[in-house]
Formats: C-alpha cells, sequence, structure tokens
C-alpha cells in the first residue's frame, strides 16, 4: 500500500516539485494550499502518513498548524519546510512536535531520506508499543490488524466475550492467527496483565501430558525430582490457551472435563485437589462436532469448550486486509534486521493481493521475513517473493560494488569474461559484428535498469554508480522518458 505524503505549501511550484519527487519513489501525493485545510484533512478524515509542512503561508503559520494539530491528538510525523535555518526557528519546530526539519531549496535526495526516516520512525513506535503491550499481557482487538468484514466480525464478537469469563472456541485454517485472537481476548478482559499460558496440546508427549497440565509432586513419579506446579496453576489469575485441543488423547480429554467443571486439578502424586480460577480459551483447526460424530472428541467437554464458539477467517477471504498486513510485518522485520524497506511496489501488492495463500497469515508473514532480508531496493519487487511470482532476481551487477584497477579493468576477472555474460540482455556487438557504440550501449542499459528497478531512480542510479541528476540528464539525452512513464 502506497504510502501517503501531505505536501502543505501556499507556493504551488512547491508542491509541484515535492510531488514529481515523492511519486517517483512511489508515494502518493495530496496537497493543501493553506493551514486550515491541511488541518480538516489530518483531524476529519483523509489522513496522511507524513506531512511536509511550510512554516510560511499566509493566514495561518506552519507553527499554529502544528501545535493545533497536535493537540487534535494527531500523532502523524510533521517534516517542516523553512527559508530560516537558524537554531531558534528549529529548536521551536522540535518543540512543537515536528519530527525533522528541511532549509529551502532542500534536495531531493534529502527529501526522500527524511520521508523514509519519519515512516519508519513511524513502525517502530507502533511495533514497540505493541511488543510492550504484548509481553505486559495487554493486547487488545484494536491491535489485530486489518479491517475487513471476517476480522471486524472477529473483533465485535472477541470484545463482548472479553466481558466475561466465558469459555472461548477458537476454530479455524492453520496459520489465521488464533493465539493472537486468544491473546486479544486476555487483553481485552479483567485478567488483563495477569498471566497468558499457551499450550500446543498436539506437540505435548503423551507420557507427559498429565503432568505439564495438571503439575505433580517431587517423587510422583522416575525423574520428578521437584515439585512442578503445571500449566493450570501457572495461569491462576489469568487465561490458559489450549492450542490444537483436538489433538487431546481421550483419556486425557476426561481430566480436563473434570478441571474444567470443577474449578481444581489433580496433581499427580498429590493428596488432595488445588482450586484454580483459570479463563479457559481452546482452540483448533479441525471440525470439533465432525470429531465428535468420529467418536475422537468427548461430547461433553466439547459442549464445554464450545461455549462462545468464535471462526477465524482464512486470509482468502479477507484479502482486503493483506496491504497492512504486509505493511505490518514489514515494519517488524525492518526493526528485527536492521533493514529499511520503505514498502511495496504496486504491482508486488497487487500480485500478493491476488495470491490464495493456503499457510494464510503464517505463510504471508515468512514470506515478507524472506523478502527483506533478500530485497535489494526500498520497495519489494515480485522477484523478492519467487515461490508465488515464480520470477527469479535480475543478475545486474552495481559498478558501487565491483572493485576496478586504475586502468579501469575488473580486478580478477578479465574483459572478455564480462563481454561474454551469456545471461546479459545487453548487446555490445551489432548485426554484423562489430562493436556498437558507446552511447547506445549505454542507452540500452539505462533502459533495462529502468525496467529492472521499476523506474525506482535513487536505486538505479545507485545501482550504475553514477547520481541521480546524472541519470535525469541522460534519461532526457536518451529519449527515455517514456520508458520510466510506462514503467512508473
Amino acid at each position: 500500500m502506497a504510502k501517503t505524503v501531505l505536501v502543505v505549501d501556499d507556493d504551488p511550484t512547491q508542491r509541484r516539485l515535492a510531488q514529481a519527487v515523492l511519486e517517483r519513489e512511489g508515494y502518493a501525493v495530496v496537497h493543501a494550499e493553506s493551514g486550515g485545510e491541511a488541518i480538516d484533512r489530518l483531524t476529519k478524515g483523509g489522513g496522511a502518513d507524513v506531512v511536509l509542512l511550510d512554516m510560511v503561508m499566509p493566514g495561518m503559520s506552519g507553527m499554529e498548524v502544528l501545535a493545533e494539530i497536535r493537540t487534535a491528538g494527531v500523532t502523524t510525523p510533521v517534516i517542516v519546510l523553512t527559508a530560516n535555518g537558524g537554531v531558534d526557528a528549529v529548536v521551536k519546530a522540535m518543540q512543537a512536535g515536528a519530527q525533522d526539519f528541511f532549509v529551502k531549496p532542500v534536495s531531493a535526495e534529502r527529501l526522500l531520506v527524511g520521508v523514509s526516516n519519519a515512516l519508519q520512525m513511524t513502525r517502530l513506535t507502533a511495533e514497540v508499543g505493541r511488543l510492550t503491550k504484548r509481553v505486559s499481557n495487554r493486547s487488545s482487538f484494536d491491535d489485530l490488524v486489518g479491517d475487513s468484514p471476517p476480522m471486524r466480525m472477529v473483533k465485535a464478537m472477541g470484545t463482548r466475550a472479553a466481558k466475561s469469563s466465558i469459555p472461548v472456541l477458537i476454530t479455524g485454517e492453520s496459520g489465521v492467527g488464533k493465539e493472537v485472537i486468544a491473546r486479544a481476548l486476555h487483553g481485552a478482559s479483567d485478567r488483563s496483565g495477569k498471566p497468558f499460558v499457551a499450550v500446543n496440546c498436539g506437540a505435548l508427549p503423551s507420557n507427559l501430558i498429565e503432568s505439564i497440565l495438571f503439575g505433580h509432586e517431587k517423587g510422583a513419579f522416575t525423574g520428578a525430582h521437584d515439585k512442578h506446579l503445571g500449566k493450570f496453576q501457572e495461569a491462576n489469575g489469568g487465561t490458559l490457551f489450549l492450542d490444537e485441543i483436538g489433538e487431546l488423547p481421550l483419556d486425557m480429554q476426561v481430566k480436563l472435563l473434570r478441571a474444567l467443571q470443577e474449578g481444581e486439578v489433580d496433581p499427580v502424586g498429590a493428596k488432595r485437589s488445588v482450586k484454580v480460577d483459570v479463563r479457559i480459551v481452546s482452540a483448533t483447526n479441525r471440525d470439533p462436532a465432525q470429531q465428535v460424530k468420529e467418536g475422537a472428541f468427548r461430547e461433553d467437554l466439547f459442549y464445554r469448550l464450545n461455549v462462545f464458539p468464535i471462526e477465524a477467517p482464512a486470509l482468502r477471504d479477507r484479502r482486503e486486509d493483506i496491504p497492512a498486513l504486509t505493511d505490518h510485518f514489514i515494519a517488524r522485520f525492518n526493526a528485527e534486521e536492521g533493514r529499511r524497506v520503505t514498502g511495496c511496489a504496486p504491482e508486488t501488492l497487487a500480485l500478493l493481493t491476488a495470491f490464495d495463500w493456503p499457510g494464510n497469515v503464517r505463510q504471508l508473514e515468512n514470506a515478507v521475513y524472506r523478502a527483506i532480508v533478500l530485497a535489494d531496493a526500498p520497495f519489494l519487487q515480485p522477484h523478492d517473493f519467487p515461490a508465488i511470482s515464480g520470477m527469479a532476481a535480475p543478475l545486474l551487477p552495481s559498478v558501487g560494488e565491483v572493485d576496478r584497477r586504475p586502468g579501469g579493468e575488473t580486478e580478477g576477472t578479465p574483459a572478455s569474461a564480462v563481454v561474454a555474460a551469456p545471461d546479459s540482455p545487453i548487446r555490445i556487438l551489432d548485426d554484423r559484428g562489430h562493436l556498437r557504440t558507446l552511447e547506445e550501449i549505454e542507452r540500452d542499459l539505462i533502459q533495462h535498469a529502468i525496467e529492472v528497478y521499476a523506474g525506482h531512480m535513487s536505486e538505479i542510479a545507485r545501482r550504475l554508480g553514477i547520481g541521480r541528476s546524472t541519470l535525469y540528464r541522460k534519461v532526457r539525452e536518451q529519449g527515455l522518458e517514456d520508458v520510466l512513464r510506462e514503467v512508473g
């Protein structure tokens, strides 16, 4: 999903110049001619991801606009533009809540770096907030990513269920995020901040299930060298999440039913039962009703768990959430891997949205993780998702990454090897076997780079080892403006 930049400036020429630079990098740009128009957009609808705000405007100054939107609770990062680069002006702007400042005239490179940094800081702040809430067991349904109709239903049902201690059974395919919903249920309940204990019933060793769930006394069996509380007692006062409940053996289902009915557990080797106060949330990727018919799941336990069912939708049934989920994962993996990926190219987002995702959100998460690690461009390209697009990454060597001798030859690589690269799309010889002119080869190389890197001029310039201004001049001289427009 393209990030939106709001350019607030009374000078139409300045707005158009900023728009031209930003749109070439894949940003969506909207304009405001005055401070009042900007405030209306940011507080009453429309919004933006970043604001470029001129400090000197007729009517309402940029400083007044900044103060007004911060008072209204708008947290969108603001970059101020000023012709006065004095320390006092900069300090006042930063104290008023600006993220960064530019002194006019600002270069294209400085503008793009500033916008990218502002977006990165927003993502990092949001990710830190989510992680903090998760660690403290205070995640809520507001933290669930997605606003599609199926997800709105999940949020509405979950919010109601969270107000009581009613048992909840979450059903859905593998990878849809059932544990995320369970954590939101816990965080939105009165038990928020208390223990949230997750148990994957399908991963428990058959001979240790009872001990793991209910605990054991010291010496209860061979190897029981110490007393163990068990998951029920660990979750006392909070929520116990029983994932893949359909995998639990029948003999353990009987003991689980008793624990739920009586509110107490019998640790292995203990002489007395132990009272526990837990809220049970269970989940399964199977059809529990069908399991009951097949005799694989106890009917009485099913009715005990299935008091308040919530169905987690498959990702293919909520495709409109894929852009938001992708942005969420990009922000997370940028923080974890120290990367600075800005987002997805439009064609990449269309590719991801059209895919069926049999592994659901977990598959999307892993695909984005791989793409972030391997990506070279600021925007993820279709070839960064080879298992989905079927495209391999282009092999375009970077001039900046090649060591050269003073004479210009590639260190350790004979010139003939470079010319004879079998997969090179750039022809060195003409139809009669003679060398083509340098101008012709350069034109083909620049055109190929434009197509490979989807018109992202900063990346193209970096790969070719030239400045952006030089690249734009060569595009004009070689008559490649139409190619750039078609790709962009």
